[in-house]
């Protein structure tokens, strides 16, 4: 999105999903289990973030899980407690943001913008969740597109094109095939 935001007229509002929500008291492998359970603290964070800072910093929230993704996914770091506080710090917002990653005060709030997110998909999704306006201005949604390398410059904005005009399509709802590849994030 960070791509295409800066080849199209598309306006982004990040909102917080969460695997360890949609994957609750379903049966799962041991090791995603711990993920899951370890997973409530980033995205504590960034509801603390989008709660407090939401309305004077547009984007922290997409800053927020950019800095924290870049840390987990990219250069494949599992130490929770210092990829919150450096992303925290990263994107400038204070250090007592980094300790909702234990406050489960934050879960309501959580729950809330996870379920409108599902609530435009259904629940046989995973994460990203996109909303997007139809012809009529009701937005709809669509789980994806997940994609590896992501598409740079002028090719992630025809991605975006597409995406769009098969999300604004009534009756579409899903292409899919198999993973060939693991992600790439180079």
């Amino acid at each position: 999105m960070h791509e295409v935001t800066a080849i199209r007229d598309v306006q982004v509002e990040w909102k917080v999903m969460s695997l360890a929500i949609l994957n609750a008291g379903q049966e799962v492998p041991p090791q995603y289990a711990e993920a899951m359970a370890a997973a409530w603290g980033p995205v504590r964070v960034c509801i603390a973030a989008q709660l407090e800072y939401a309305q004077e910093r547009q984007g922290i929230v997409g800053d927020l899980y950019t800095a924290m993704g870049t840390r987990l996914h990219v250069q494949g770091r599992t130490d929770f407690r210092r990829i919150i506080g450096e992303s925290v710090a990263e994107v400038g917002l204070p250090e007592t943001v980094a300790q909702a990653a234990d406050d489960a005060a934050f879960d309501e709030a959580l729950r809330a913008s996870h379920d409108e997110g599902m609530q435009l998909v259904g629940s046989d999704v995973g994460t990203p969740i996109v909303g997007i306006p139809d012809r009529d201005g009701t937005e709809v949604g669509m789980f994806g597109p997940i994609m590896t390398p992501a598409p740079l410059g002028e090719d992630a904005g025809k991605m975006w094109d597409g995406f769009g005009l098969l999300a604004q399509t009534p009756g579409f709802y899903e292409i899919k095939r198999t993973r060939d590849v693991e992600p790439q994030f180079d």
